[in-house]
């Protein structure tokens, strides 16, 4: 019997050469778990039947970091707590702080407004003087200013219009009218001209 192309495909059995191969590849790859498995499992469970001690020690270890973590977690605490109790004092500082500049304050403002009174009643005062002066007679107001001090004579002096000044000028000693003559005039001799 001569075969023609035709009949050699009739006779071949379908999907035979695909199923061998695939049958041998998952039984190569079930050996290759087997194998590889086998010593990975023995492994793995012959730490704990026969290693009790390390197990301890790593137990040991756990609970001396476990320790020291705690003690940490203390400090930090304590350390917390501290810089919450400064932090009130601070605050109770800053309260006392703004309390006393409050008082500094109106204190300051009852100050200036003192002095201003007393600063007015003396020029009130320095101006009644000076009128009294410059109404006496000028030979009179001269023997008054000679037993004067020169720098208080001069304040007077220059406080009064320069017809009345000269006229007390004239009545008092050539001395006593130099004195006071350069005390007025070096009165503004420092203050800056420009």
């Amino acid at each position: 019997m001569s075969s023609t192309p035709a009949s050699k495909g009739r006779n071949r059995p379908r999907g035979g050469v695909l199923t061998v191969i695939s049958l041998l590849m998952i039984g190569s790859a079930a050996i290759r778990v087997g194998l590889e498995a086998g010593p990975a499992l023995a492994k793995s469970a012959e730490p704990q039947q026969t290693d009790n001690t390390s197990a301890m020690a790593d137990t040991r270890d756990v609970q001396v970091v476990l320790t020291e973590l705690l003690r940490r977690e203390e400090r930090v605490k304590q350390r917390e707590d501290a810089l919450r109790d400064m932090e009130k004092a601070l605050e109770i500082a800053d309260l006392a702080i703004e309390t006393r500049l409050v008082a500094l304050q109106e204190a300051e403002e009852t100050l200036r407004a003192t002095l201003a009174v007393a600063d007015k009643a003396a020029e009130t005062d320095l101006t009644r003087l000076t009128d009294v002066y410059q109404s006496m007679k000028p030979k009179d107001a001269a023997a008054l200013f000679e037993t004067m001090d020169p720098t208080f004579a001069a304040g007077f002096l220059s406080r009064m219009p320069p017809d009345a000044a000269a006229g007390v000028l004239a009545g008092l000693s050539p001395e006593a009218a130099y004195t006071i003559s350069v005390v007025m005039a070096g009165r503004n001799a420092t203050v800056p001209q420009e």
